[in-house]
């Protein structure tokens, strides 16, 4: 009866969405995200609640524009967690780029995002499922970290830091700090001292720490990964992911062009696969490339 009372209540707005999973070709592992192909009628505001609503790491926004201007500069797209808005975001880019494509063949979409266009390019092979992948904003390197101190502010033990490799921030758009730690072990053990943490992220002018491994699950993965936050653990971290591709080719863990794919998720039963890649020219890390799969889990629309 309370149900039928109230669907009698006025609606002024309707807006349908899909449901992703990113990173991944299984259903039900991989980063979930919401997508909503038609934002034109929302104001910030309840774009936010929206994505409180959804609760998801991630909710996306289409803005669809004038056809030239999307030509030029990419689809509009706005990027909200349950808390704030997003300049940039890995897994949401790829899986807004798989929603806008479609059926279509379509072989690069762009999304016109806070941080400017990014582009996402499409390739297909038979019987197999699509693959994408992003090119992000070009690396910027920032500060290395004493391991002492990272140690001290993450609560991490200093002897399960990988002290062979830097700690350093690294932003294609959104800045994390990259933290080597020596072994599935050690990575499984993290657990982050939040407020101690996150008071230093933002003196030293980052955003997140990203726990990496060379020791892995998968042998065929070169690094093991994960992104603890305030409200849990992250299954798959595409703007980390990138920033971490830079670091690899910058410090010798991977060599200019390699494609090779870090794992994370595990800890948490959403095994996610992100495939990098980073090129250097003239003794830069640039062309910092990201890529995975998507499936397509839930349609639905959302009423208010």
């Amino acid at each position: 009866m309370a149900m039928s009372q109230s669907r009698q209540n006025p609606v002024s707005h309707r807006l349908s969405f899909l449901q992703l999973d990113v990173f991944t070709t299984v259903p039900l592992q991989g980063n979930p995200l919401a997508v909503f192909a038609d934002a034109r009628t929302l104001r910030q505001e309840q774009m936010q609640a929206i994505a409180r609503e959804m609760n998801l790491s991630e909710t996306t926004f289409i803005l669809p524009g004038e056809p030239n201007l999307e030509a030029e500069r990419g689809v509009r797209v706005r990027i909200f967690t349950p808390a704030q808005e997003l300049p940039f975001a890995g897994h949401p880019t790829l899986g807004t780029a798989f929603a806008l494509r479609g059926e279509s063949r379509t072989p690069v979409i762009k999304l016109d995002l806070n941080v400017g266009t990014v582009p996402v390019r499409f390739q297909d092979r038979p019987g197999e499922p699509s693959f994408a992948e992003m090119t992000q904003p070009q690396p910027v390197f920032g500060a290395l970290h004493n391991p002492g101190k990272i140690a001290e502010v993450t609560g991490v033990p200093l002897e399960d830091l990988d002290t062979q490799l830097p700690i350093q921030t690294i932003s294609t758009g959104f800045p994390f700090t990259i933290v080597p730690v020596r072994g599935l072990a050690a990575i499984g053990r993290v657990s982050l001292e939040q407020a101690r943490a996150s008071a230093y992220l933002e003196a030293s002018g980052s955003q997140l720490f990203y726990f990496v491994s060379r020791e892995t699950a998968d042998p065929s993965a070169r690094l093991h990964a994960r992104m603890l936050f305030r409200n849990g653990e992250d299954p798959a971290t595409g703007s980390a992911a990138g920033c971490t591709a830079a670091w690899m080719v910058e410090h010798g863990v991977a060599q200019p062009e390699e494609q090779v794919w870090i794992e994370q998720g595990l800890e948490i039963l959403r095994p996610s696969r992100i495939f990098v890649r980073a090129s250097r020219q003239d003794d830069r890390v640039v062309n910092v490339r990201v890529g995975g799969n998507v499936v397509e889990v839930l349609q639905g629309e959302i009423f208010f």
